[in-house]
């Protein structure tokens, strides 16, 4: 092996660190903290959260998740170190993957995507889209170019976030009549509607529209494999309809896609 190459790896090492600590701490500081175990909140030394040692409090071993993604990150910056992003190359592609990963992990957890990460995702969305349109156009364009995306994006999500929020309120009348009380879950989440912004400004207008399309058809996808396997099971019912999922890494896979490979 390349001795260059360990460079990437304990770059990426350190980059799972980051989106580990991220995935357990903001959901519920909503800002950067001591960490702290998942299932009990008590703190972690620096030494035992970086050493992946059981929380000292309830005894509970990590999250599997956190090798997960230790490993997915590792080999993702190994893989950009030897081939590139074309339109981000390895640095600006670096922050992006993090960026990424914490989204991810945070909304398959909690089905969450939080305002302060949007706010560092819209800045950081119109730097990426700013520098991919620079290599085309004067920087005006440059810069109209993703704000057009994001405006695009977040309109888009808007009017079907509206109209999730109809799917909602029926699946609440419907949980009322059962006697069962609503858990207030939301078929498409306010969070999602800024994710589409930030991908839009880090896309632009030209295909802000194909992540979105692809990022539908994506997790109806999966929600048919889902719906396959509760019939294989024989828990189909049609209550298995008023699940919602979250769309959020059905998106960011997408972006993923059009802007790595």
């Amino acid at each position: 092996m390349d001795i260059i190459l360990l460079f990437p790896i304990i770059l990426g090492w350190f980059a799972g660190y980051f989106v580990n600590y991220a995935a357990d701490i903001l959901p519920f500081t909503r800002r950067f903290s001591q960490p702290a175990c998942s299932h009990c909140h008590a703190s972690f030394s620096w030494m035992d959260f970086l050493t992946f040692r059981r929380c000292n409090n309830c005894g509970i071993a990590r999250n599997p998740r956190t090798w997960i993604v230790q490993i997915l990150a590792v080999a993702s910056f190994a893989y950009f170190w030897l081939v590139p992003s074309k339109a981000l190359g390895f640095w600006l592609g670096a922050i992006v993957l993090i960026y990424f990963g914490v989204i991810t992990v945070i909304d398959l957890e909690h089905r969450l995507i939080l305002h302060p990460t949007s706010l560092f995702g819209a800045v950081l969305g119109l730097f990426v889209g700013t520098y991919i349109y620079s290599h085309k156009y004067s920087l005006l364009v440059s810069v109209g170019q993703p704000l057009l995306g994001g405006l695009i994006g977040f309109g888009i999500m808007f009017l079907l976030y509206q109209f999730g929020t109809l799917v909602a309120r029926y699946r609440a009348r419907k949980m009322k009549t059962a006697g069962q009380a609503d858990d207030e879950e939301e078929a498409l989440g306010g969070g999602d509607v800024y994710l589409l912004g930030v991908l839009g400004l880090m896309l632009g207008k030209d295909f802000i529209l194909n992540a979105l399309i692809l990022g539908v058809l994506f997790g109806g996808v999966v929600s048919i494999f889902f719906i396959i396997a509760l019939l294989i099971r024989r828990r189909y019912s049609s209550d298995a309809l008023m699940i919602f999922i979250p769309y959020g890494p059905y998106f960011i896979i997408t972006a993923f896609y059009m802007l790595f490979l």
